[in-house]
């Protein structure tokens, strides 16, 4: 497959200037560049077969986008997609010199394709679903939406509930064990939509004709030259690969494995709301899950009756989580609304916090907190103990200091 250079005619005779509106002063630079080549990699790792002499427009757009971004800056560009793509892999994101703000410019190693494993990075994904119209925010909204209308349609929280829990739970299945779920009193409602949400297992997680899954997320592994494997998921990159079960791809009639956004978006994140979950049984308390089908994620009741709402997000990037966050909603009622995140995200990146509250729509900033998962448990357990929360604490959980130790709820 061949790009196109700049301004040079598609197959129909339309120039580039078409398809990027009126001529070359509408070329993309800062922000909306690095989303076009964001999800230009997206839609590469997407790719299965060679295809069309061409690369599709989002693919061909980035790429002309950087190459002009490139020539005004009197730098050499990629001379191809594929150098673009290596660029990806090779080139921390600082050093592309998108001119981004400086509260939106990625933490110093960010690159957009893991040059281990040829995939695209969870920063790559979060400005790619940012984007507009990716078909990763598509096929992730998609499914869930179906999931959440089906479980409305026949009143059945616990369809949603049980759905949720195995997206988090069982990321891998045989097909043996996808087909059983037909048959499970909370899952047989959403079973076609189960099935939509796992793809086959690739080959390119094949090492000596076996599969492995990671031993903390139970995701496949990647496996990396010279030996190895390496876990997709941000979570698990923090500490040595642990491998987990494996199979062959004949075991259990063939291996599905949900697709790349769920585990990013739905997996990931669910980690972290499953382990505060069991902290706050350990704590005495019992968490609602996704109540009234996923108004939040955790809704935790104190015995003085005072409820907490907690919605759980792992992001990479607190600028765009920031633009995303909007109040939670009232329905079921809650007396304190939190944004939780994992500590690890405030330990890797400096002023998470800060940039996080810089972007915050208005509605949304005195109407919800961010804490880290360490702050939140700390908290519940001052309050357990019948203490009254310093007001040093309650300034710092909002507006001060991130915590000082990379562990998360499951640590705490």
């Amino acid at each position: 497959m061949t790009a196109r250079a700049p301004g040079t005619a598609t197959e129909n005779g339309a120039g580039d200037e078409d398809a990027a509106g009126t001529g070359a002063e509408n070329f993309f630079a800062g922000e909306p560049l690095l989303r076009l080549v964001a999800t230009a990699m997206v839609r590469l790792s997407q790719q299965r077969t060679v295809g069309d002499p061409v690369y599709e427009d989002s693919v061909q757009q980035a790429y002309n986008h950087i190459v002009l971004h490139c020539l005004r800056r009197g730098a050499e560009p990629p001379g191809s997609v594929p150098e673009l793509a290596r660029w990806a892999a090779e080139k921390p994101l600082g050093a592309w010199d998108f001119g981004l703000p400086e509260e939106l410019a990625p933490e110093a190693g960010t690159h957009l394709v893991d040059a281990a494993t040829g995939s695209p990075t969870q920063s790559c994904l979060e400005w790619a679903v940012s984007a507009r119209d990716p078909a990763a925010e598509q096929f992730e909204n998609l499914l869930m939406k179906e999931a959440l209308a089906e479980s409305r349609a026949a009143d059945a929280p616990e369809a949603y509930v049980a759905f949720r829990r195995l997206l988090i739970e069982k990321p891998v299945l045989t097909e043996t064990e996808l087909a059983a779920l037909s048959a499970d009193l909370d899952l047989g409602l959403l079973h076609e939509t189960v099935k939509r949400c796992y793809e086959r297992a690739p080959a390119s997680c094949l090492r000596d004709g076996r599969y492995t899954a990671c031993g903390r997320c139970g995701c496949l592994l990647v496996p990396v030259p010279h030996g190895g494997f390496r876990c997709e998921l941000d979570v698990c990159r923090r500490s040595p690969v642990r491998q987990g079960i494996s199979w062959t791809p004949a075991d259990g009639g063939g291996l599905r494995h949900l697709s790349r956004p769920l585990r990013t978006f739905i997996t990931g994140p669910g980690l972290a709301e499953t382990a505060l979950e069991s902290a706050l049984a350990r704590a005495g308390l019992t968490a609602e899950m996704w109540p009234r089908f996923d108004t939040y994620d955790l809704r935790v009741t104190f015995p003085d009756g005072q409820v907490w709402a907690i919605d759980v997000k792992d992001r990479a990037n607190p600028a765009l989580l920031g633009r995303d966050t909007r109040p939670l909603r009232q329905d079921p009622p809650y007396d304190r609304g939190l944004l939780v995140v994992p500590q690890y995200r405030f330990t890797e990146r400096d002023g998470y916090r800060e940039v996080f509250r810089h972007h915050v729509p208005e509605e949304a900033a005195d109407r919800i907190e961010l804490l880290s998962d360490r702050e939140l448990l700390r908290q519940v357990r001052t309050r357990l103990r019948g203490r009254k929360r310093p007001e040093r604490t309650r300034k710092n959980s909002t507006t001060g200091t991130r915590g000082t130790t990379g562990k998360g709820a499951e640590d705490a």
